[in-house]
């Protein structure tokens, strides 16, 4: 497999196209790598219904908090219905404002610098679900989880959306990982007044998985982890940060 990054440098080195249409491609790219990672994860459910087991095994080993006793303290389907619309609705929404954002706001050293590593971070975690697809907590009524999309609404499996999402493709969590990148470029490189809100969506997007159960905890650790190693390979933006 290419290296993303190597990828991304012969896209920018290529004469001819304009840059809006480069980061186009390179971006359209990246989120049909999606569709991709759920055609190759077909046929895979018996192995990631065993890796469930052996997450749900880990995380209680670690006597991390039950994801099943939190979604419990929710009080009411309201509730639910306000955590699913932010599940659906926001992920997708919000990393292309991102990008958008970086690439007409932003200096572009410091815009490719995040698009890098929004690039290296969803290639590894695609390498991750084709590697180790694992069922959600909300696919285990018996372990007390409540499937709050489809028992409220909406749902991220049901209309247009169902076309593209893996249910498999629980380790790391990508929301989780998005949120933390997002607020991990906009501290270091910019405005103040929106560090807080970017802070403050990776940590409601962090109860949001959780008290939907649509992933374990250490999903989400997955995906900040990748954040990390990302940030280990990318290099960083020159000059001084905002």
């Amino acid at each position: 497999m290419k290296h993303p990054v190597a990828v991304t440098l012969r896209l920018e080195s290529r004469p001819g196209l304009s840059p809006v249409l480069r980061e186009f491609v390179l971006i359209a790219g990246l989120f049909g790598l999606y569709k991709l990672g759920r055609s190759l994860a077909q046929g895979k459910e018996p192995l990631a219904f065993q890796n469930a087991q052996l997450i749900r095994g880990l995380e209680a080993a670690l006597h991390l908090p039950s994801e099943a006793w939190l979604q419990s303290l929710v009080p009411s389907a309201g509730a639910f219905t306000t955590l699913n619309v932010y599940y659906v609705g926001v992920h997708f929404p919000l990393m292309i404002a991102f990008l958008l954002w970086g690439f007409f706001g932003r200096p572009q050293p410091e815009y490719r610098w995040a698009r890098n590593l929004l690039i290296v971070q969803t290639g590894l975690a695609l390498v991750v679900h084709l590697l180790f697809p694992l069922a959600p907590p909300r696919m285990f009524p018996q372990w007390g989880f409540l499937d709050s999309m489809t028992v409220y609404g909406p749902s991220a499996y049901d209309g247009p959306s169902a076309g593209v999402a893996n249910q498999f493709a629980a380790m790391p969590s990508l929301h989780i990982g998005w949120a933390v990148l997002i607020a991990y470029v906009v501290v270091r490189t910019g405005p103040r007044w929106i560090a807080i809100p970017a802070v403050l969506h990776a940590l409601f997007t962090v109860a949001v998985v959780v008290l939907t159960a649509n992933h374990w905890w250490l999903d989400g650790v997955a995906g900040t982890g990748l954040l990390l190693m990302a940030v280990a390979v990318v290099r960083p933006a020159p000059g001084r940060w905002t």
